[in-house]
């Protein structure tokens, strides 16, 4: 009783008894784990969020600041008192960038939770043009996938080798949206949609309000970055995960052990592979 009269006390004015369980719905709309969400707070403590998250403790006014100082489209009323919708309006699709706003358009089964809607290849030349209509989105294949039950995402069916040896052709990659570029992370693998194209590159360069071009990066060695105007991409969709019918053959002993020596000299593998990529002469083999 004691315990939670000085829980009472403690709690923000104006704030209800819910707003952990509002800041998990947040945290789900955007595709955040509570680690995540602790890392970009600047948490050194990851308790901390989850404590809020499970109920144990009330949020503290520090925290509730934190939170809507990161995603500043969250509407204070909301998040503190559960009044209104979760966004002040519309959502941004690349910020400043497009030189306007769009909602997202989705569907939901009988169930009430939303779907996951597949974008395969054939209707890929209509999703640049297309896709923030109803119609167009409602005739998409819809699946429901495991492990992608809580958040808003979407399949694209993948053409081309750009991205091998990572993901290859035919794989389909599961995405979350990316509603603010300030959430954008730094050497992540995003669905890029522009007017005339739905392709999948890695973006190495946090994108600021200064920058014009964004440098699309693939992992195909054959494959050498290219810029592109900011201005000239509608919708940035991050790789959350990815279904391939390609499974790897049994790895090579020698190679393997040749990795093991590399990081005993204290070497990172993947700054190792990045720098034999980037490095790799127009003829040489595609490393597998």
């Amino acid at each position: 009783m004691e315990q939670a009269e000085s829980q009472r006390k403690k709690m923000p004015a104006g704030v209800d008894g819910d707003t952990g369980g509002r800041i998990t719905q947040l945290l789900e709309h955007y595709g955040l784990s509570g680690y995540e969400a602790s890392s970009r707070l600047g948490y050194a403590s990851r308790s901390k969020l989850y404590k809020v998250m499970n109920g144990e403790v009330r949020p503290s006014y520090e925290t509730l600041v934190d939170i809507l100082a990161q995603f500043p489209e969250v509407s204070p009323d909301w998040l503190l008192m559960g009044k209104g919708a979760m966004l002040r309006g519309p959502v941004s699709a690349v910020g400043a960038a497009s030189g306007g706003t769009q909602l997202l358009t989705l569907t939901v089964g009988l169930d009430g939770k939303e779907n996951i809607e597949l974008v395969p290849v054939l209707a890929q030349a209509g999703y640049n043009l297309q896709h923030n209509e109803a119609v167009f989105i409602q005739d998409l294949p819809k699946y429901r996938i495991p492990g992608f039950e809580r958040g808003t995402f979407r399949a694209f069916e993948v053409a081309g080798d750009s991205m091998e040896p990572t993901i290859r052709h035919s794989d389909v990659v599961v995405t979350t949206y990316l509603e603010n570029l300030r959430l954008l992370e730094v050497g992540e693998v995003y669905v890029v949609v522009t007017d005339e194209s739905v392709m999948l590159k890695r973006i190495m360069q946090p994108i600021t309000s200064s920058t014009r071009e964004v440098m699309l990066h693939s992992d195909n060695p054959h494959r050498k970055p290219y810029p592109m105007a900011l201005t000239d991409i509608k919708q940035f969709w991050r790789v959350r995960g990815y279904i391939s019918r390609y499974v790897p053959s049994a790895p090579d002993i020698t190679t393997e052990r040749l990795w093991e020596v590399i990081e005993q000299l204290g070497f990172d593998r993947g700054e190792v592979k990045r720098h034999l990529d980037e490095n790799a002469p127009s003829n040489a083999p595609q490393r597998i």
